[in-house]
């Protein structure tokens, strides 16, 4: 009888409202995740040419990088007002603004990655007779990985977030729950969905960082071969302490 009569009461945890609202839940999560990697993919997508031209072209630097960072300063309200016209009231309003929020981090992390990739390891590659493309893909993409993954997990993050904000038009995924229950103070409902999103962002980032662990073996050797070369109080073990 108490478990039921916390919707009545309107209270913060309440185990009725996860059972009668359960297919709710499921939906607005399963929205939130959709708009969420459709977002994050078209972001890299977009972002990956970019940094490139950047590159390639020193005087469109300045231009890519300042034009990003605009954008990411525009606020979500004014961001989704200005889609809506080009769009009308569709999810693609809140996709597009996440993707162009995206770009900042995304593009300077993938220059960051690139800038990071030893010159000798290029050079070696040339070599070897790799042109532009495989020395691109084979070498300095895989070098760059753990700048470029920690740009997405940062991304993604953030995008899991702003997205709620896309409820003022329909298409928040559980920020639809979030305002809704704002708007009527329903305690259950704004609790639930706000620890769900933040589950989501959390889940998301591990997720992210594990894909990053699998992709960069090379990484963890390197720390643990570190480690094994340090002695008792952080001092490297030299050949006369053995």
């Amino acid at each position: 009888m108490a478990g039921q009569n916390c919707l009545v009461t309107n209270e913060w945890i309440c185990g009725e409202y996860l059972r009668t609202r359960g297919h709710e839940l499921t939906d607005a999560t399963l929205q939130h995740i959709g708009i969420t990697l459709a977002s994050v993919a078209i972001g890299v997508l977009v972002a990956f040419p970019l940094a490139l031209l950047a590159r390639r072209w020193r005087a469109a630097a300045g231009p890519v990088l300042g034009l990003t960072t605009v954008l990411y300063t525009v606020p979500s309200l004014a961001m989704f007002s200005l889609l809506v016209p080009v769009f009308g009231l569709s999810v693609s309003v809140v996709v597009t603004g996440l993707v162009l929020y995206s770009l900042t981090v995304l593009v300077r992390n993938i220059l960051a990655g690139l800038a990071s990739v030893p010159e000798e390891a290029r050079e070696a590659a040339r070599g070897m007779g790799y042109g532009p493309l495989r020395l691109l893909f084979g070498v300095e993409l895989p070098l760059a990985l753990p700048a470029l993954m920690a740009g997405l997990r940062i991304a993604t993050v953030s995008t899991v977030s702003l997205t709620t904000v896309g409820a003022i038009i329909g298409y928040g995924g559980l920020g639809n729950l979030i305002y809704e229950g704002m708007h009527s103070y329903f305690k259950a409902q704004v609790l639930t969905a706000s620890v769900l999103c933040v589950a989501l962002a959390i889940v998301a980032d591990l997720v992210l960082l594990f894909v990053q662990r699998l992709l960069t073996p090379w990484a963890r050797a390197g720390k643990q071969a570190k480690r094994r070369g340090r002695g008792a109080g952080g001092r490297p073990v030299t050949e006369g302490a053995l």
